[in-house]
């Protein structure tokens, strides 16, 4: 009977700490680190199509460069690099990004420096980004859906920084 009993007792510690790491991933996986995917070319050739990123969810210190996660109001989800930061005046012309006057040396930007002018209506440049208010762009500028199309984004949207950056 002894025997039987100390089996039991195995079997209920090991019941017990498989739930506690299962609602510890949980939480992890739902407050502190979330998954995105890219989905098409956008941030090449940092990120690849289809490839699963790991974010930061804690703490909210977005700084230029940094590549985020982001969810659209509409349930769009995109992973961009951030160009700009509340404050911060950009500036797209003779094919180049400007940040407060300054064109960028973009290291990691897919083909040549040089980037069309977009044509959108609602965004006239340069463009002063108010409070809360963040500049996203994708690596590949010929290929990616960003703030040049969508305008800037809000700080709510952005759900994460990328665990590794690069």
């Amino acid at each position: 009977m002894a025997k039987y009993d100390h089996r039991k007792h195995d079997w209920l510690k090991l019941a017990v700490e498989i739930v506690i790491v299962t609602i510890l991933a949980f939480l992890a996986f739902n407050i502190v680190i979330g998954l995105s995917r890219v989905d098409g070319q956008s941030m090449k050739p940092t990120l690849d199509d289809k490839q699963v990123v790991a974010f930061w969810r804690l703490g909210n210190d977005y700084k230029a460069g940094d590549i985020v996660a982001i969810r659209m109001p509409g349930g769009d989800r995109y992973v961009k690099r951030v160009i700009g930061v509340p404050g911060d005046e950009i500036d797209i012309r003779e094919g180049y990004v400007y940040r407060n006057g300054q064109r960028l040396s973009e290291k990691y930007i897919n083909g040549p420096d040089g980037i069309t002018e977009p044509e959108n209506d609602r965004i006239s440049y340069p463009y002063k980004l108010e409070s809360g208010s963040y500049w996203v762009m994708g690596d590949n500028r010929t290929d990616s859906m960003d703030s040049r199309e969508f305008g800037p984004i809000i700080k709510e949207n952005i759900k994460g920084k990328l665990l590794i950056q690069e």
